[in-house]
């Protein structure tokens, strides 16, 4: 596995892709007609119109293929070809529920449309190209692939894969693999491959506020006692230091990351309005993959509407802490509901509601199979790819990794920075999607060696 794409090869599998590039475009516009939006409030019959779509491409790319649900699940697409004796045996992941699209589309979400070279619709990029790279790399190697091969698209990741953890329990056996693939991550940028190395976990909690049984005016009352709404900005003010760097105790630092981020380029796609400055001491690229970060999602307090003088007695947050690489997120949750319980001020009533807690995720980059995959995303696109991290959380990966301990996991992508997942006018570059096709094909050849 440690050697190199024969160049020869590469040359004649990216003519196959490109060959067979076409009929994926249009595999992949069929999908995204599809609004197989996993969210409750949505129609779910699109989401199950979905897996079906899925899982006649996979039969046609000569899998034995199974729809598959758990208790309160969405439909599952498994397809499995088994592995040659002696072969190792490689899960393929990826994805076919969407996010809502909400307003601020120049395009209709789900009818796909091309524009200066990228695929416009909502699911283009996350993740059905992400279906679509591995469905290529199948048809590319056809009756050559030399490994087995299960090919795992879920369909309830974008609401936090509830149910995989049930999912895994009860088909282990079938998704057991020695290699997993999760096509579901973002390229450094055009032209440059990047590798997810590292995920960051995820905690979210409720804190409230409390000073009072009861509202009362704010005239009368007013002034020996803070409100509610006063007390809570306080103590989440607490959460930062004057540079914007995290202060709960507790909360670890994984090291900082071999590459940064352009500024500009951070700022541009961040949207920040003018005189807005970034906050934290050292480099970009810490602070979105490797450190801690909390934010606040939203507030339960009276609306300025319907405000009245009266002191208010109660007011909560919801918040979300990323967790660093290493970090075992309870033990992270923890260090932030003691820090809160200790910064309420003037003795301040602090009630924690706890949520969800991801693990986050570290690759081991010096293994045979990582560097495989280096060796094959460089001969695809002619560059070296860049080793990533990734801010957001995907609390199954480290699920995938208690499962299969032994087993070595890639996260890949199709996405670029200006992919727009989950936003208005999500895209994928046409060009890229046919090169992450080559790649993940010359991976798959590679490790039959």
């Amino acid at each position: 596995m440690e050697k190199l794409p024969d160049p020869a090869r590469v040359v004649e599998l990216r003519g196959r892709v490109d060959d067979g590039f076409p009929a994926l475009r249009a595999d992949l516009e069929a999908l995204v007609r599809i609004p197989g939006v996993s969210n409750a409030e949505f129609d779910q019959a699109e989401v199950t119109a979905s897996a079906a779509a899925v899982a006649q491409l996979l039969v046609g790319a000569g899998l034995d293929v199974r729809t598959l649900t758990v208790a309160d699940g969405r439909p599952a697409v498994v397809g499995h070809r088994p592995a040659p004796p002696g072969a190792p045996t490689v899960l393929l992941y990826a994805h076919h529920d969407v996010q809502p699209a909400a307003g601020g589309w120049t395009t209709d979400p789900f009818e796909p449309v091309e524009i200066n070279g990228r695929l416009y619709g909502r699911g283009t990029a996350d993740d059905k190209a992400g279906i679509i790279v591995h469905l290529g790399a199948l048809r590319v190697l056809g009756d050559e692939l030399g490994v087995g091969v299960t090919v795992f698209v879920e369909g309830e990741e974008e609401i936090g894969s509830p149910t995989f953890g049930a999912f895994l329990a009860e088909h282990r056996d079938l998704l057991a693999a020695d290699v997993i693939v999760v096509a579901d991550s973002v390229n450094w940028q055009v032209g440059v491959p990047a590798l997810t190395t590292s995920l960051r976990g995820l905690v979210d909690l409720v804190v409230e506020v409390a000073v009072a049984q009861h509202p009362v005016h704010s005239g009368m009352f007013g002034g020996p006692v803070l409100d509610a709404v006063t007390l809570l900005a306080r103590l989440v003010a607490t959460l930062h230091d004057e540079r914007g760097d995290v202060a709960v105790a507790g909360l670890g630092l994984a090291p900082d990351p071999a590459v940064d981020v352009d500024a500009d380029q951070f700022r541009a796609d961040a949207g920040l309005l003018d005189g807005v400055s970034t906050v934290g001491s050292g480099p970009l690229a810490a602070h979105l993959w490797t450190r801690p970060a909390v934010n606040v999602l939203g507030l339960d307090a009276p609306a300025v509407a319907t405000a009245s003088n009266v002191v208010v007695p109660s007011a909560s947050a919801k918040l979300s802490l990323r967790v660093p690489p290493g970090q075992d997120p309870v033990a992270a949750r923890d260090a932030l509901v003691a820090h809160l319980h200790a910064h309420a001020g003037f003795g301040a009533q602090v009630r924690v509601t706890e949520g969800e807690a991801g693990r986050p995720f570290a690759a081991d980059i010096d293994s045979p199979v990582v560097q495989a995959a280096h060796a094959a995303l460089a001969a695809a696109w002619g560059t070296a790819a860049v080793d990533v991290g990734i801010g957001a959380s995907i609390p199954f990966v480290a699920d995938l990794a208690d499962v299969f301990p032994d087993a070595t996991i890639l996260v890949t992508g199709v996405e670029d920075p200006a992919s727009a997942a989950h936003g208005p006018d999500e895209s994928v570059h046409l060009g890229e999607l046919a090169t992450a096709v080559l790649a993940e094909t010359l991976l798959l050849d590679m490790l039959t060696l």
